[in-house]
């Protein structure tokens, strides 16, 4: 079949990629001028499947009050006159409950386990590099309380067949002596031996090359502005083109992989989904031959950050920030990013150099993506990845790609438009 990719972020040139190889032609539709150049640009780095327990959990609105008001808060809720925030926020309050954590936890868990096989085996058919280290994740707690419920999550995810372990703070330095300085902080850690880090920029755009020279056509600095339906199917997709000049595209079948865009483009064709743009921050420090700087990717659950070693840099990314499109960055938070690393790695590099960025991640309240078939029978969804983007984006693609050739998917996940799974 012909099919056209709307997005060019991790998830949308993922999705590209295995579509091509079930033998379908791909062209794929961006606005940058570039792959992976919004919020694929300069996240945490983590391929974590020992994240899959979503922000929307038992703990999470006690947090969240504790939080309010607070302009460097890992969570902050910027109340707006927007009705689908409010919305939003109310089914973010709804999957915090336990039955509803669980479900969607063994979900996650389940498409991130696939989609880090399926990285591992692209990355050995293809030799791509992206910064890449294997080395784990170590999470790491500073309250009592968030360890006490990391024992409990740790737990489960054992049972499950998951390499993660309680560490003490002595075996947290051991595994990252980095750590050394912030000894004193820490009540304790949890090692996830499997997951991985790396630069989901780079590995975007790589595989990209990749697929242009497997035969997808990329076509950059277009925006797409509307999707048009016939017949009960989907007929085109408007474009401005390369020049601004208004253009019809037409294929066999869509696949809209916009990220936070995604809701406003699908919304005019009677499609609502529960996607709300969720803030995200970074700082990226430039690392010289004497800095003392983590190699093994860190969680620090008391801040809500990620640090990941990307070769001659170290990026720190975290918190979350509902504010509608609002793409402005707020440098209060990023400075609370910097102030973080340092107290943790004091020698990690120079505060004045750090690069701050922001995105906005594509979030829906139960932190699970939407990938299937719309009641449209040619328009697919590969989209609301939230945090774990680029954790999910290989799975998703290669699960998308069975859809849209009749096919099954191995992971146990709800598939939009499939009676099971």
């Amino acid at each position: 079949m012909q099919i056209v990719v709307l997005g060019a972020g991790v998830v949308g040139t993922a999705g590209a990629w295995y579509l091509a190889r079930a033998g379908h032609e791909v062209t794929v539709l961006d606005r940058q001028a570039e792959a992976g150049l919004e919020t694929s640009f300069a996240n945490g780095g983590q391929i974590s499947v020992s994240h899959a327990e979503p922000w929307a959990n038992p703990t999470a609105p006690f947090r969240v009050l504790q939080w309010l008001g607070k302009e460097d808060a890992p969570l902050l809720f910027r109340p707006r006159a927007d009705l689908d925030q409010w919305l939003w926020g109310l089914r973010f309050l709804f999957e915090c409950l336990p039955a509803r954590t669980r479900r969607n936890t063994e979900a996650a868990f389940a498409l991130a386990v696939y989609s880090r096989e399926a990285l591992r085996a692209l990355r050995s058919e293809t030799g791509l590099h992206y910064d890449e280290l294997a080395r784990g994740i170590l999470h790491l707690y500073t309250e009592a309380g968030l360890f006490e419920h990391a024992r409990k999550e740790v737990a489960l995810l054992r049972a499950r067949g998951f390499d993660i372990a309680i560490k003490t703070p002595e075996e947290c330095v051991a595994i990252e002596p980095a750590l050394a300085h912030a000894r004193p902080l820490l009540f304790g850690g949890a090692y996830a031996t499997s997951d991985e880090s790396g630069d989901a920029h780079l590995f975007t755009r790589r595989l990209a090359e990749l697929a242009q020279r497997n035969g997808v056509r990329f076509r950059f600095n277009v925006r797409v502005d509307r999707i048009e339906v016939e017949a009960g199917r989907v007929s085109r997709v408007v474009i401005d083109d390369e020049v601004g000049i208004e253009e019809s595209v037409r294929a066999d079948a869509f696949v809209v992989s916009l990220g936070s865009y995604s809701r406003p483009v699908l919304s005019r064709v009677g499609i609502s989904l529960p996607i709300y743009p969720v803030k995200g921050y970074s700082v990226t420090l430039p690392l010289a031959p004497e800095d003392v700087a983590p190699t093994v990717s860190l969680t620090d659950h008391e801040r809500k950050i990620v640090i990941s070693r990307l070769g001659n840099r170290l990026r720190v990314a975290g918190t979350a920030e509902l504010a509608g499109y609002d793409t402005a960055i707020n440098e209060v938070r990023c400075e609370a990013l910097v102030k973080r690393c340092f107290e943790l790695f004091p020698k990690a590099g120079r505060p004045d150099e750090a690069e701050y960025w922001t995105g906005l991640r594509p979030a829906t309240p139960s932190n699970l993506p939407c990938i299937g078939r719309t009641h449209y029978p040619n328009l697919y969804l590969n989209t609301g990845h939230g945090t774990l983007g680029w954790t999910m984006a290989c799975g998703a693609g290669q699960a998308l790609a069975d859809i849209v050739s009749g096919k099954r998917p191995e992971p146990k996940f709800r598939f939009l438009g499939m009676t099971r799974n």
